[in-house]
């Protein structure tokens, strides 16, 4: 049998309907910075398009992606495609796949606003508290601007959850 241990998490893709607004909305809001710019792919025989094609099916004819990284280094992949779909509420957390993400920051009720300001919003109306009294951790779950639920954390997913059930 093979030595089973912990993996670290490369990357995430994210479909938005405005890559550039994205790409500005994760830099200038959380912080994320930008590896490489916005690009176009096309299902033109190249080899990133024969590896789309063995993942998106034929037929998927072009999009857009950009790539980011977080302050932990873990990768963001933007896409942006061309029969985009952006239903006015995306939180279907009932359906198997990913239906969040969360970022880390002290200061959650200050990111919070920011996100508000930068045309996302708040799905609770203010910052929960995992031990109320008795810790200081807290959290919110938002969306961006794209409709994309994200979660923030006051403290880290390891101290919070090793504290206990709540």
């Amino acid at each position: 049998m093979a030595n089973v241990y912990p993996r670290t998490f490369s990357h995430i893709g994210i479909s938005v309907p405005d890559l550039e607004a994205a790409v500005k909305f994760y830099t200038e809001v959380l912080g994320w910075y930008q590896i490489m710019k916005p690009t176009d792919i096309e299902e033109d025989g190249s080899a990133i398009a024969e590896m789309c094609t063995d993942v998106f099916g034929e037929g998927w004819g072009s999009f857009r992606i950009a790539h980011l990284s977080t302050g932990d280094r873990v990768g963001v992949e933007l896409f942006q495609f061309k029969n985009q779909q952006n239903p006015e509420d995306n939180f279907e957390y009932w359906k198997t796949g990913v239906f969040h993400f969360c970022v880390q920051d002290p200061d959650v009720e200050g990111l919070a606003e920011k996100i508000v300001a930068a045309g996302g919003k708040k799905r609770l109306e203010k910052p929960r508290y995992y031990y109320p009294g008795e810790k200081p951790y807290r959290m919110i779950y938002m969306e961006d601007p794209f409709g994309n639920i994200l979660e923030i954390y006051s403290h880290s997913y390891e101290l919070i959850y090793s504290a206990g059930a709540y």
